[in-house]
C-alpha cells in the first residue's frame, strides 16, 4: 500500500502515483500499473484509479492502517467482470420498445475519458468508451467532496432524439469482505461486512469492521438515489479469492430502479420494494449518487443516518411481529409524514400515539392482521419514500404450539425395517415435497446428526422446554430411549445413516442422486465421534426433558428427571474428554450447558457441577489467552461467539429496520450444507440469529440502559419465529436473492434457532428516553400509576424489569400479566398453568419462580415474595388458586 501525502491546509489534494509493474494471474484491464488520484477529506483518505477512476482505496483517517476497500486484492480482481466501486449497470429502452438495452462498466473495460474538474469535483470521467456502443445512455460520473462529504455521482443522460425509460440502474458496492488466504488477525484487523436497509430514499448500507470496535461506513443516497433493490453480482468463481464461497461472500448492488429486473428474472416473486422506472426526455439528465459517512460507532449508525438529514425508524419489539402483540413505529424526519400505506392491503393498520418523549419524532401502534411479509410505506411531505418492512406471525405461543405439533407428526419417523436405526426420530423435512428426508447425498441431514440432521429433534425438544405438550413428550420419551441413547449417541458414533450400499444390500439408495460427492459419508466416516458441536445438541436434549420430568412430572413415565440431568452431564464430560475436535472452540447452543451448569447446584449435585464448572473454566481459560477466540470448523463463522465475544456480534447482526436483516447474524454458506437449494448467500435468519442474540439480551440485563443491545438482541431473537410457516413447519433460512425471495424447502439445521430462541425470548420492560414506557414482547396496557403488561411473547418464561435490573423466570407455569410500582418499587405478578391462547399446552401443578438480579442499580434491592412461598431447588413454588398464581414482590 502506498502511503498517502499529509496535507493540513485544504479540505483534499490530488497527486497522481505510480505502482511498479507487477506479475499476476488475471490480465488487468482496470489500470493499476498506471497510478493513483489521491485525495485527502476531513474523514477519510481516498485513491482513485486514474485510468478506470474506480476507487482504489478508503480509509479513516483516524486509523490509516484500515482500508474499506480490498486494495490488497485489486491485482486479483482486475479483470473484465470483477466489480469494483464506481462501476454502474443498468436496463433501458426506447418509449414504446419492449426490449431492454443492458449497460455494464465492468463488462469490457476500456481506459474511461478523464473531464476537467474544478470546484468540488475531485475526479470525473465519462463512461462511454467501457459501455457498450448501443448505449442509449451518456454517462458521466464524478467523485466529489460536498459540503465536506465524499459523494459518488452519477449523471445519466438521455442521448437519443425520442424518450428513454430506465428500467434498472445501480451501482456494485465493493468492500472488503474477502477472507481468503488470510491469517485469523488478517480477517478480523482488515475486513468488513456490508448489510442493506432496503428502504428507499431512507435506504442505506452500513459497512461494518469485523472487530465491532473501528468506526463503521454508512452508504447514504444522494439527492432522490433510493435504495430500491438489493442485487447479487455474479462474477466468476473458477480463481483466487474464489467469489462466492465460505472466504468470500460476493458482493451486492445498490440499486435505484428494478422494473426491468422485476419483469424478467424477478417475474415469480414479489420483490422487497414497488419496481420503479423513469423517463427521461430526449437531451434530459438525471443524477443518481451515493455519499459516504463515517460514523463514530456501530451503535451511532442511526444518528449518523438523522445527522445526514435523512429519515430514521425504529420499531418496538422490531419487525418480526405476532399478531397479539402491539408493534410501536417511531419515525424521525427532517420532514412530516404525509400519508401511509401498506401492501398487501390490511396487512397492517396503525394508529399515532403520542408516546414519543423527544422532539423529532413521532410514534404510531402497529397492528397485525395478514400473516407473512408486509411492508410499511411512508412518504413524506418532501415527497421522499421510506419503506419499513414487516413480517407478520401467528401469536407467539401458537406459533410455537404449531411447531411441535408438526414436529411430532409430520416429521414423525417410524420404521421396523430401516437399517440405520432411525427410528423412531423426528426426521429431516422437505415442505417443497411434503415429504420426509428419508434420503440424501449429504449424509448427516437424513442421519440426525450435525446441525441440519439434528436440527429437528432439537427443536422438537427444545420446544418441550418450552411449552410441553403430553403427546408430544411421550413421543420424545420414546426417540431418546430408543434412537438417541444406544443409535445416534453410542460408543461408535454420532450419525446413523450412510452410504455403503455393500453393508446394507436390502436398502435401495435412490439412483438418482449422485453418491460421488465427499459428504456421502461411508459407515467409517458416519459414525466418527470428533465434532464437539453434535454434543451440545444431544446435551440440549437431555436437559430439555429434564426439565419437563422436573417441573411436569406426570408427562414423563420413561425416566426419571435424575437420569436425563445425569445423562446431560455424561455428554459434557465425553465431549471434552481431549478426543472430541473443536472442543475449545465456542459451541453454537453452548448455552444450554450454562443453564444446565445452574441446574446441577440448584439440585445440590455438587460433584457433577464441579465438573461441569471446570470442563468450561478450562475452555474459558484457553479462550482467554488468544486474541480471537472465536475459532470453528470453518475459515470465518459466527458460531463462536455465543460465549465470548459482544463486539464481534455487533459487527454481523445489524439494527435494521427490515424483518429480514433486523437481529441477522452473518450467515451465508450453510444453505450448502443444509438447505435445498444450496448456494452461498446471505442467508435471513438462519441459526445465527437465535444463537449470537444470546450473549446480546445477557448483557443488556447487566446493562438496563444500554438500549441498542436490548433492539438487536431482542430481533435476532424474534427472527426464528418468522421460520414458522402457518401449518408449523420451520424452514432452516430464508433466501435474500432478489430473484428468489423465500424460504428454503429443507428443514436443515433450524433447530439451533429455537434453541436461542427459547433459551432467550421473555418480555423486557424499559423506560427509554425517547420513547417511555414500552415491552418488548408485551403489551403495555397502563403506564400510571403502575406500569402494567399483558405478557405475550413466545415462551412466557422470563420477564426483566430493566428498572430494576432484575430477572424474574419461571421454571413451571406461564407468565400472564406483571405490573410494576416505580415509586414503591414492587412488582405483582399473575402466572398461570399454561398460556391462556393454546389448549394443547400442558397444565403446571403448581409456579416454579425464580428472582436474579442481573444489574447494580442505585437504590434498588433484590425482590422477594411478600408472602410465605415454599423454596424448592432454588424457585419459590406458587400455588394456583382458581387457575391462577398471583404474587406480590416487594423489595428486600
Amino acid at each position: 500500500m502506498l502511503p498517502i501525502l499529509a496535507r493540513a491546509t485544504t479540505c483534499f489534494y490530488a497527486v497522481i502515483l505510480t505502482l511498479p509493474v507487477l506479475s499476476h494471474a488475471q490480465s488487468g484491464t482496470i489500470g493499476l500499473n498506471d497510478g493513483f488520484l489521491s485525495f485527502n477529506t476531513s474523514s477519510f483518505s481516498v485513491q482513485i484509479i486514474k485510468d478506470s477512476q474506480l476507487l482504489y482505496s478508503l480509509k479513516a483517517r483516524s486509523n490509516s492502517t484500515f482500508d474499506f476497500i480490498p486494495a490488497d486484492q485489486m491485482t486479483l480482481r482486475q479483470s473484465n467482470g470483477n466489480y469494483h466501486l464506481g462501476d454502474i449497470t443498468f436496463r433501458a429502452r426506447k418509449v414504446g420498445s419492449t426490449a431492454w438495452v443492458s449497460g455494464d462498466s465492468s463488462t469490457s473495460r476500456r481506459n474511461v475519458t478523464a473531464l476537467a474538474v474544478s470546484g468540488s469535483t475531485l475526479a470525473a470521467s465519462n463512461l462511454s468508451p467501457t459501455l457498450p456502443s448501443t448505449s442509449l445512455l451518456n454517462i458521466t460520473r464524478r467523485w466529489v467532496l460536498q459540503d465536506n462529504q465524499l459523494q459518488l455521482l452519477f449523471d445519466v443522460k438521455n442521448s437519443q432524439t425520442v424518450p428513454v425509460e430506465i428500467g434498472a440502474i445501480g451501482a456494485p458496492l465493493e468492500f472488503n469482505n474477502i477472507f481468503t488466504d488470510r491469517t485469523a488477525a488478517q480477517t478480523n484487523e482488515l475486513c468488513s461486512l456490508f448489510d442493506p436497509y432496503i428502504g428507499q430514499d431512507a435506504g442505506y448500507v452500513q459497512v461494518t469492521p469485523l472487530l465491532g470496535t473501528k468506526p463503521p461506513l454508512v452508504v447514504l443516497p444522494v439527492g432522490k438515489s433510493p435504495l430500491e433493490g438489493w442485487r447479487f453480482l455474479p462474477e466468476s468463481t473458477s480463481a483466487s479469492p474464489f467469489y462466492q464461497s465460505q472466504t468470500f461472500e460476493g458482493l451486492y448492488e445498490w440499486q435505484f430502479h428494478t422494473l426491468a429486473y422485476a419483469q424478467n428474472e424477478w417475474s415469480s416473486v414479489t420483490p422487497w420494494n414497488a419496481p420503479t422506472s423513469a423517463t427521461l426526455q430526449p437531451g434530459e439528465t438525471r443524477t443518481y449518487g451515493l455519499e459516504f459517512r463515517l460514523a463514530p460507532s456501530i451503535r451511532e449508525i442511526e444518528t449518523t443516518v438523522q445527522t445526514a438529514n435523512r429519515p430514521t425508524a425504529v420499531g418496538i419489539p422490531g419487525y418480526v411481529l405476532p399478531m397479539d402483540q402491539d408493534g410501536k413505529l417511531f419515525l424521525h424526519s427532517p420532514s412530516q409524514v404525509q400519508t401511509i400505506s401498506v401492501s398487501p392491503a390490511g396487512a397492517l393498520s396503525w394508529t399515532a400515539n403520542t408516546e414519543a418523549k423527544t422532539s423529532g419524532w413521532t410514534g404510531y401502534t402497529i397492528t397485525a392482521h395478514t400473516w407473512g411479509r408486509a411492508r410499511l410505506s411512508i412518504t413524506y411531505t418532501d415527497g421522499s419514500l421510506q419503506t419499513v418492512h414487516y413480517y407478520i406471525t401467528k401469536a407467539a405461543v401458537q406459533a410455537i404450539g404449531d411447531l411441535g405439533n408438526f414436529l411430532t407428526t409430520s416429521q414423525w419417523f417410524t420404521s421396523t425395517s430401516d437399517p440405520f436405526r432411525r427410528s423412531p426420530s423426528v426426521i429431516s423435512y422437505d415442505r417443497e415435497a411434503n415429504a420426509i428426508v428419508k434420503d440424501d447425498p449429504r449424509a448427516w441431514i437424513p442421519g440426525l446428526s450435525d446441525e441440519a440432521g439434528a436440527g429437528s429433534w432439537l427443536a422438537a425438544t427444545m420446544k418441550q422446554y418450552a411449552q410441553p405438550t403430553a403427546t408430544e413428550v411421550t413421543k420424545l420419551e420414546q426417540f431418546i430411549n430408543q434412537t438417541l441413547w444406544g443409535s445416534i449417541q453410542n460408543t461408535d458414533g454420532m450419525s446413523v445413516y450412510y452410504y455403503q450400499p455393500a453393508l446394507v444390500p436390502s436398502y435401495k439408495y435412490p439412483s438418482t442422486i449422485d453418491w460421488g460427492n465427499w459428504w456421502s459419508w461411508n459407515q467409517a466416516d458416519s459414525y466418527a465421534t470428533d465434532r464437539a458441536y453434535d454434543y451440545v445438541h444431544v446435551t440440549a436434549a437431555y436437559w430439555a426433558l429434564y426439565r419437563v420430568a422436573r417441573n411436569y412430572p406426570s408427562l414423563v413415565k420413561t425416566h426419571t428427571w435424575q437420569w436425563y440431568l445425569n445423562q446431560a452431564v455424561l455428554t459434557v464430560q465425553f465431549m471434552t474428554n481431549g478426543r472430541v475436535g473443536y472442543a475449545t472452540d465456542g459451541l453454537m447452543g453452548e448455552t444450554v450447558i450454562l443453564l444446565l451448569l445452574n441446574d446441577l447446584k440448584y439440585e445440590g449435585l455438587t460433584a457433577n457441577s464441579t465438573l461441569v464448572e471446570n470442563k468450561m473454566k478450562s475452555r474459558a481459560a484457553t479462550w482467554g489467552s488468544e486474541r480471537y477466540p472465536f475459532g470453528s470448523e470453518m475459515a470465518w463463522d459466527s458460531t463462536g461467539q455465543e460465549g465470548n465475544a459482544l463486539n464481534s456480534i455487533l459487527a454481523y447482526q445489524p439494527l435494521i429496520p427490515h424483518w429480514g436483516y433486523n437481529g441477522n447474524a452473518r450467515r451465508y454458506w450453510d444453505n450448502i450444507y443444509g438447505g435445498k437449494l444450496q448456494r452461498i448467500e446471505r442467508q435471513i435468519h438462519h441459526y445465527g440469529s437465535g444463537l449470537n442474540a444470546l450473549p446480546l439480551i445477557s448483557a443488556f440485563e447487566t446493562s438496563p440502559s444500554d438500549y441498542y443491545l436490548l433492539r438487536v438482541g431482542h430481533a435476532g431473537l424474534s427472527g426464528p419465529l418468522s421460520n414458522i410457516d402457518q401449518g408449523g413447519f420451520a424452514a432452516a433460512s430464508f433466501h435474500s436473492f432478489a430473484d428468489t425471495l423465500k424460504w428454503d424447502g429443507y428443514s436443515g439445521d433450524y433447530g439451533p434457532n429455537l434453541s436461542g430462541h427459547t433459551m432467550g425470548m421473555g418480555t423486557y420492560i424499559v423506560n427509554h428516553p425517547d420513547f417511555g414506557w414500552q415491552a418488548f414482547g408485551g403489551n403495555v396496557v397502563s403506564t400510571s400509576p403502575t406500569v402494567q403488561v399483558n405478557i405475550r411473547d413466545s415462551i412466557r418464561r422470563r420477564v426483566y424489569i430493566a428498572p430494576l435490573g432484575q430477572l424474574l423466570t419461571l421454571d413451571a407455569g406461564a407468565f400472564s400479566a406483571v405490573s410494576f410500582n416505580p415509586s414503591t418499587l414492587s412488582v405483582d405478578v399473575t402466572i398461570v398453568p399454561a398460556p391462556e391462547e393454546i389448549t394443547t399446552a400442558a397444565k403446571a401443578p403448581n409456579g416454579r419462580l425464580r428472582i436474579e438480579q442481573k444489574a447494580v442499580v442505585a437504590g434498588v434491592s433484590l425482590l422477594k415474595p411478600s408472602s410465605s412461598l415454599t423454596v424448592d431447588a432454588g424457585t419459590f413454588v406458587v400455588p394456583f388458586v382458581s387457575g391462577q398464581g398471583k404474587v406480590t414482590l416487594t423489595p428486600s
